[in-house]
């Protein structure tokens, strides 16, 4: 990892305040969830903090992004309310799916969030659809598709990449391989030693990063932002990392090695990323711990604005609904 002496001190911070809301967003709503607070299904983002983070560091409010079943972070990292977001876990009217989407689809247009998809590769043709709009409009926007490395296999993966490279499209691929699809690990389901090397195929410039470093990550992504709002099209980025849980909270994640559970966790994105900005005296640890501490109180309050919000009325049931 290089140094971040040189870095702004306020971007810093940002990157590093971002990864802590999503990751105490995450546990606490793990916790919640196995008090029986919360029900349906969750797909834990503890561990890939430093992708979305990275990611959407280089984003504006007209930028798109499409999210995937593993979306809290890809939300909070692109400016999503944490309010609504909680009372949507908790079923609540006041949630962003008026507590009848859940976890699996939240969405706020107002901050380019497309919506995140329990379907896996899904999103990756909807952002293809949205840049097809952003440049047939003369816009400057950008759109970003999450997926992780199963949904490269999917033939939507194929199609969208073609696709844009074809038209030209300001779209760029963000695949967060975490190692697993599911339970099966990248290696069983994948030919490739890499998923970045499959935009040769598409004539599509690619990058490999360490998705546990924001920095690496906002890098790579800044230059394919860049190159995308200048009229340069495509690309793909593949990015390291590991997830901390099992593919649900309640999966015992049984298929994961020891030493590889061992060896990521030791890569943590959270306390790798503090100990470099102490290190190169970006920030000291009490700064940090101020941080930790302001965002365990918005999540308290994002708990306690979801609890006091009402459930939605059994009238409402059908409305909202496309037939």
């Amino acid at each position: 990892m290089r140094s971040i002496a040189n870095e702004s001190k306020s971007e810093m911070l940002a990157l590093y305040r971002t990864m802590v809301l999503i990751r105490e967003f995450e546990e606490s709503s793990a916790k919640l969830f196995l008090d029986g607070n919360l029900v349906g299904f969750l797909h834990l983002y503890s561990g890939e903090e430093a992708v979305a983070t990275g990611v959407c560091a280089c984003l504006r409010d007209d930028d798109c992004i499409t999210s995937t079943h593993r979306g809290h972070g890809h939300c909070i990292a692109k400016g999503a309310d944490i309010n609504r977001m909680m009372a949507e876990l908790y079923g609540k009217s006041d949630g962003y799916s008026k507590g009848k989407g859940g976890s699996m689809h939240i969405a706020d247009i107002s901050k380019g969030i497309i919506g995140a998809n329990g379907i896996v590769g899904a999103g990756i043709p909807i952002a293809v659809g949205a840049a097809f709009a952003q440049k047939y409009r003369n816009q400057d926007a950008v759109t970003v598709a999450f997926f992780g490395d199963g949904a490269s296999n999917r033939g939507t993966f194929h199609e969208s990449l073609n696709m844009a490279a074809a038209l030209n499209l300001p779209v760029i691929f963000v695949c967060e391989n975490n190692h697993f699809a599911m339970s099966t690990p990248f290696s069983y389901h994948s030919k490739n030693t890499t998923i970045s090397q499959r935009a040769a195929a598409y004539d599509m410039p690619d990058a490999r990063v360490d998705g546990n470093d924001p920095v690496a990550v906002r890098d790579a992504a800044e230059e394919a932002v860049k190159r995308a709002r200048s009229g340069g099209g495509p690309t793909l980025i593949e990015c390291l990392t590991w997830r901390h849980h099992g593919h649900f909270l309640g999966d015992s994640a049984l298929y994961k090695k020891p030493k590889d559970e061992k060896l990521w966790r030791a890569k943590d994105p959270i306390p790798s990323f503090e100990e470099r900005l102490i290190r190169d005296e970006v920030a000291d640890s009490d700064e940090l711990e101020q941080v930790r501490a302001e965002i365990k109180e918005d999540i308290l309050s994002a708990i306690c604005f979801a609890e006091q919000s009402p459930y939605p009325e059994i009238s409402e049931m059908y409305e909202d609904l496309v037939f």
